[in-house]
């Protein structure tokens, strides 16, 4: 199989006012009022399956033209190791965005099987246990009201964006406690919050709550801290999901002690590099936790504990059970596709006549 064309549509949306908001630095911005631009790439094949994958709009279409078309006609989707490794390369050149092609080509792979894209990954199970990730609110009664709105629609599990106070978080950590029962699994999100002093003193506060993970406490550049902390708590430190670097980034953090629990996703080596990350944890008896709700990532490896689900509202959580998009949740669980490729192709003809740039 060779790749006979690459392509980028450019597609303008109406930008909207935040939906939520996290806690105090990590302001969501509102674009009420401005348009927005979103990227599809498209990879055709002389096998007639195309393959695609999202991305940021003019910045994917400067990458298609003047690196994907150059480097990549010609190539084997197939071969995503090798194509992984030569985005990988083009990164010297200034792109980082090693994902993007990497989604279409396993996306092509999977049509090219037959079989749904987390079994090639490696097919664990497609039923993921799921957990309710909470935005931030503003009192102490939202969270409970949402909190239970969560339990009620069938989630056994939690996790915290608070607000960064960390008194008032450790209140709501105990709280949450109290809410749900000893049985549930609780997580709490710092979002590289705090110094070393207030993330060893609010770990010891999920101590006592007995929460399951406490993720990103601090700023990911100070391994040494990191590696301090890991040892003065027994509370799992979940870490390096920020940091670039793929699986060579997660050997230095474990090779260091500087956290307990990895934290994995597509974002930054798409599914080839989540895949390195996700074994090489396996090789030191660590959990990779992935970061958000990739479907076909939950399901393909043995050492991820649940799926991410953002809850934002009384409105969004009463819809999870019926959601196709963000879940659906039913009974605590969500559960994979056995369809070949990342999901329906998009309506090519459709996108043509809405983009206002195709390269």
């Amino acid at each position: 199989m060779r790749i006979t064309d690459v392509k980028c549509y450019v597609l303008p949306y109406p930008g909207s006012p935040p939906a939520f908001h996290w806690r105090r630095g990590l302001r969501v911005p509102d674009f009420s009022g401005h348009t927005l631009y979103s990227g599809v790439l498209r990879v055709d094949t002389d096998e007639g399956i195309t393959g695609h994958a999202g991305g940021p709009g003019y910045r994917l279409a400067d990458i298609v033209a003047g690196y994907y078309r150059a480097e990549f006609i010609g190539a084997n989707p197939l071969n995503t190791e090798e194509m992984w490794h030569r985005q990988w390369e083009l990164r010297r050149l200034g792109v980082p965005e090693v994902g993007i092609m990497d989604h279409a080509c396993w996306d092509i792979k999977s049509q090219k099987a037959g079989l749904p894209l987390y079994q090639l990954l490696g097919g664990n199970n497609p039923r993921v246990p799921a957990y309710a990730s909470t935005v931030t609110w503003d009192t102490m009664g939202e969270y409970e009201r949402h909190i239970k709105e969560c339990r009620d629609i069938g989630f056994f599990a939690f996790k915290l964006h608070a607000s960064g106070d960390a008194k008032w978080d450790a209140q709501l950590a105990h709280n949450l406690r109290r809410w749900v029962g000893p049985d549930a699994d609780l997580m709490f999100d710092a979002s590289d919050g705090w110094d070393y002093v207030t993330a060893l003193w609010f770990g010891r506060q999920l101590e006592e709550a007995g929460f399951l993970w406490y993720e990103e406490p601090m700023r990911e550049y100070d391994l040494p801290s990191y590696t301090a902390l890991c040892a003065a708590l027994d509370i799992p430190v979940l870490g390096a999901e920020t940091c670039e670097g793929a699986h060579w980034n997660m050997a230095t953090w474990i090779n260091g002690r500087a956290l307990d629990m990895v934290r994995v996703s597509t974002a930054k080596g798409g599914y080839t590099g989540a895949i390195k990350v996700a074994h090489l944890a396996e090789a030191f008896g660590m959990r990779a936790q992935v970061h958000g709700y990739d479907r076909h990532l939950c399901a393909a490896i043995p050492n991820n504990d649940y799926a991410e689900i953002l809850v934002i509202d009384t409105e969004q959580i009463a819809a999870l059970p019926t959601d196709t998009q963000q879940g659906p949740v039913v009974d605590g669980y969500v559960t994979t596709p056995d369809t070949p490729g990342l999901g329906p192709q998009p309506d090519w003809e459709a996108l043509a006549r809405q983009a206002v740039l195709v390269v």
